[in-house]
């Protein structure tokens, strides 16, 4: 054989470094817990043997499992945050859908409220103005009986006759209408049926043919042509003040006298122009 064939050696392999350094540690550990029971137990015990133990080392099959089991850990701490994000989406929507549907039928409410009040007022005013025409109706009739008795009775007559004297056509039926409220009592704001002031009873005189007046005093002093008080006719409409600022206002009902809703306590009466004579007087007739 040639001196520079090779020649197989018969060395073990070497072991890889980190099995060693495990071997060696494993190996000290054992042997001094040998030691330290040896020590302890009876002197008479038998010798321990010593021997290697081998530990299990990682393989990539180990890695790969672990591997997994972290994945599938993640994977589930991952899935329950999730879930959580949706619990907490779901209860804030459940709360934004309650305060709207509260919003909601609190402005349901409200609207409802709205509607009524406005259909009690509706019947409030239906209500009034069909009271105003009964009572219209009434007051023409009573107008009317009184009219029809002043015929047969004397003192009766003479007072329908000073009443009208000299009245004709609206100026009788809003004469009329005055002279029926006499005795009636003045309030202050009242517009009848029962109690008025002193524009009120004029305004209300005149409405019966059709002619609407202004409520106040002060604007029925100039609601017409002004004219002397030498020169009146019945239903010219009497104020005391100035035109434009008057403070009481009558009708005229011929014969020097006048009718008007005087003060509280004389009511509404018939009286001469001696009695309070007037400012001025319009006539709208």
């Amino acid at each position: 054989m040639s001196h520079t064939a090779h020649i197989p050696s018969h060395r073990k392999p070497r072991r890889s470094a980190s099995k060693v350094v495990l071997r060696s540690g494993v190996a000290g550990g054992v042997l001094s817990t040998i030691a330290v029971a040896g020590a302890a137990g009876p002197a008479n015990a038998e010798p321990v043997t010593t021997q290697t133990i081998e530990m299990p080392t990682l393989t990539s099959g180990l890695v790969s499992d672990f591997t997994k089991s972290a994945e599938a850990t993640q994977r589930m701490a991952n899935s329950l945050d999730l879930r959580a994000q949706q619990d907490a989406a779901a209860a804030s929507a459940a709360q934004t859908a309650k305060k709207a549907q509260a919003e909601a039928e609190r402005k349901a409410e409200a609207e409802a409220k709205k509607k009524a009040e406005a259909e009690a007022r509706a019947k409030a005013a239906a209500a009034e103005r069909a009271s105003r025409t009964a009572e219209r109706t009434t007051l023409s009739a009573s107008s009317s009986s009184d009219s029809g008795s002043g015929s047969s009775s004397g003192s009766s007559a003479s007072t329908s006759s000073k009443t009208t004297s000299g009245a004709t056509g609206s100026a009788a039926a809003v004469l009329a209408f005055a002279q029926a409220q006499l005795g009636d009592a003045y309030i202050m704001g009242s517009t009848g049926p029962n109690a008025w002031d002193c524009s009120a009873l004029v305004q209300a005189a005149y409405r019966q043919i059709g002619v609407d007046l202004p409520r106040v005093s002060q604007d029925q002093s100039t609601a017409g042509t002004q004219v002397s008080l030498s020169n009146l006719q019945p239903g010219d409409i009497l104020y005391w003040g100035g035109a434009g600022s008057a403070y009481h206002t009558a009708i005229y009902a011929g014969g020097g006298e006048f009718i008007g809703a005087q003060n509280p306590s004389s009511g509404v009466v018939k009286k001469s122009l001696d009695w309070d004579p007037p400012s001025g007087a319009v006539r709208v007739l």
